[in-house]
Formats: structure tokens, sequence, C-alpha cells
């Protein structure tokens, strides 16, 4: 007898519909939502497949037949934490929905602080007229750490408005009209950087990486009077004590947070009431369902086809 095909999502969207878009997507298996209640200690034995996005901590116990898991975002490292992850290939979510949307999420902020969105806007609260200084878009320099799928993508079209963009990642990165720099490199890079963008995944050596340190080597005497910092990459990666006194004393003019340690952001977070600072609820490339669904299959079919999966995570370096 034929074993029957079944995949299991435990994505933690708020989304009540998405069994029923993924449907499908994958006509021939049974689709085990773990957030319906009746699936409370079902036996996951004998699954192949998994979809997730922050895990329940006894998923891989339940579900030891796991052939291949598939993030439901760009990061894994809400996988990688849940204890008993089995040795099988992880796989990111990639596609060119996310890949758009975190690039239009960062030229946004960079463009917001490049024309002085917010002092203006707390100039109308106030019915305050004053014309403040405004570079030219190629007087600014952008350094984008992290220089994967999104980092290019975002690099091509910020450069495509005029920014002077510059890329940093661990290890050297050779791309064409872009000054790039590795990890020997970091303080060349940080020194010439007005507008600091953070993509990098989160690792043992990323957890608060973006420290007091750090900001106070970003350039100091550039065309907004003081560098700005723009996070979509990870929470975990800031230290957050540090960057609002960065925010507070000058050593940054400003920032556009996307992502924190502590997600919602707590409300009690003194982050929420500084008036150079943007605020969006790890919202900058949300994954759209559809899309997700759609590479997963392709994904699974290349598999089961005997080809090689692509996107798959490296185990020791964490991307």
């Amino acid at each position: 007898m034929t074993r029957a095909r079944r995949i299991i999502i435990d994505l933690k969207f708020d989304r009540p519909d998405l069994v029923a878009g993924m449907q499908p997507y994958f006509p021939d298996f049974d689709i085990i939502d773990l957030a319906d209640k009746a699936q409370v200690g079902r036996d996951l034995t004998g699954i192949d497949y998994a979809i997730v996005w922050k895990p329940d901590a006894d998923l891989f116990t339940r579900a030891q037949d796991l052939k291949v898991l598939f993030s439901g975002g760009a990061g894994v490292d809400h996988v990688m934490a849940v204890p008993g992850l089995p040795d099988i290939p992880l796989v990111r979510f990639v596609d060119r929905n996310l890949t758009t949307r975190m690039s239009e999420w960062v030229v946004l902020q960079c463009l917001i602080h490049l024309r002085r969105v917010l002092p203006y806007l707390d100039q109308q609260k106030k019915r305050h007229w004053h014309e403040f200084i405004q570079p030219e878009a190629a007087e600014v320099t952008v350094g984008v750490m992290g220089l994967g799928v999104l980092g290019l993508d975002a690099a091509t079209k910020l450069k495509g408005l005029g920014f002077n963009v510059i890329g940093w990642s661990r290890t050297k990165k050779h791309i064409d009209g872009m000054e790039t720099f590795d990890a020997a490199g970091l303080d060349a890079f940080l020194g010439k950087t007005d507008i600091l963008v953070g993509l990098l995944p989160l690792t043992p050596e990323t957890t608060g990486f973006y420290n007091k340190t750090l900001f106070a080597k970003l350039k100091k005497d550039g065309p907004l009077g003081s560098p700005f910092f723009i996070n979509a990459g990870r929470g975990k990666s800031q230290n957050e004590d540090d960057l609002l006194a960065a925010l507070t004393d000058g050593t940054l003019g400003g920032a556009s947070l996307d992502v924190f340690a502590v997600e919602p952001l707590p409300q009690a977070s003194p982050l929420w009431a500084l008036d150079n600072v943007v605020i969006t609820p790890h919202a900058a490339a949300p994954s759209e369902p559809s899309a997700l669904f759609a590479h997963v299959r392709r994904e699974i079919d290349r598999y089961e086809a005997g080809e090689t999966l692509q996107f798959t995570i490296n185990r020791t370096t964490g991307y």
C-alpha cells in the first residue's frame, strides 16, 4: 500500500485561509496545519516535509521522519534555534516578490532620511515653516551589510537612484561597479558609510553586532550631518540599549527599524517615543503565502526528481 503524501505547515501567520490557499499547489498532499487545535498531539511520524516559521519546540520529536525543512521566510535562525533540529536540508525562502518588497522598504527608508521626512513631519504638526539642507543622493554613501540576494537587489536599486553604494560581507565578494569589503575591512567600510543598511543573517557572530563600538565608527562628517542606521535583517543583531543611547546622544541621526530582539516590540520600549526613528512591525518583506507555496512545491518536485535543492542553508555558517 502506498503511504499517503503529507506535508506539515507550522507558520504562525495571521491568515485563517492558509490551507485553502495552499491546496492548489498541493492537491496530491494531505496538509497538516499545526495551528488547527485538532492536530494537538497528533502522530507526525512518516511525514517527509514541513514548512515552518518559528516552529513549536516539540516539532522535531513529533515528526522524526522529515526529509526536508522549508523556512517560511528568508531567515532561518528561528528554525535553527529549535532543539533537536535533524540533520536534513533546510531551505530558505527566496522569491522575486519577497526580494522586491525588501528593496522597496530599504529604498523608502534611505529616501526618508535623505529628504528629512521625519523633521518635516514634526514641523507639520507644529505648523512651522523651515527648510532643511537636503543633499543629493550622489553625495551620500549607503553601506549595505549582507550581500546575499536581498542585499544585492537593494544595492542595485539604490545605485539606480544615484546613491553611492558600498558593500560588506564576512568573506570578500567581487561585484561589478561596487566597492566591497570583507571582515578585515570592517572599519574602513564603516568610516565611509553615511547610511548603514543591515541585512545580515542572525548567527552567533552577528548577535549584538550593531553596538556602540560599531556605531561610533560610522562617518561623522558626512552630508547628512550624522550617520543613520536601517535594520531589516534580524532584531537580535542589534544591541538595543546601545542603539537607544546612540539615537539620543547624537552618535546616530536617526534609524529605521523593522526588526527587534523581542517582537512585538514591548510597549514600554523607549524606542517608540523617539521622533528620529521609523518603526515598522517586521513588515519590510512579508512572505506572500502564494509565492511561498509555489516555491516549496518547485523545490519538492526537484527533490523528488533527484535534482539538487536550491537555497539550502550551510549549517556551519547559518546562511
